[in-house]
């Protein structure tokens, strides 16, 4: 979470967390067994692009291990509540992304969400 957004600060985290989790749970779309953390993080194509960089390495913090377990626990957070994507564009959000729908930016990231119907694992609740 930290390598992707420490600076978008706990919010911002929060946010990756959610999506993460998301991607874990979603069972549709680019997600299909995808049974676990790490196999959502070091999805290829697909994952999470702070892998590629010694960053992401790192020794979690305390904070972020806190984080990590508020989203693992099932809090979720606008605009990622529901989201599978999130990109930071070069200008303002498009309102689809490889057509999810845009549900809304924090900072400098774009999130997106599938519908429903494409993908209800991801509206259940933990």
């Amino acid at each position: 979470m930290r390598a992707e957004a420490e600076g978008e600060g706990t919010q911002g985290m929060l946010l990756v967390g959610n999506v993460g989790v998301n991607r874990v749970r979603a069972e549709c779309l680019d997600f299909k067994n995808i049974s676990n953390m790490n196999k959502m993080v070091f999805q290829n194509p697909g994952g999470f692009e702070a892998t590629q960089k010694g960053y992401f390495y790192q020794r979690a913090r305390q904070s972020e291990i806190d984080l990590a377990r508020k989203v693992i626990k099932g809090n979720r957070y606008h605009p990622a509540r529901n989201s599978l994507w999130f990109f930071k564009p070069s200008g303002a959000c498009p309102a689809q992304w490889y057509n999810q729908n845009n549900t809304g930016r924090f900072k400098s990231h774009c999130f997106f969400q599938p519908t429903q119907e494409n993908c209800p694992s991801v509206y259940s609740t933990y």
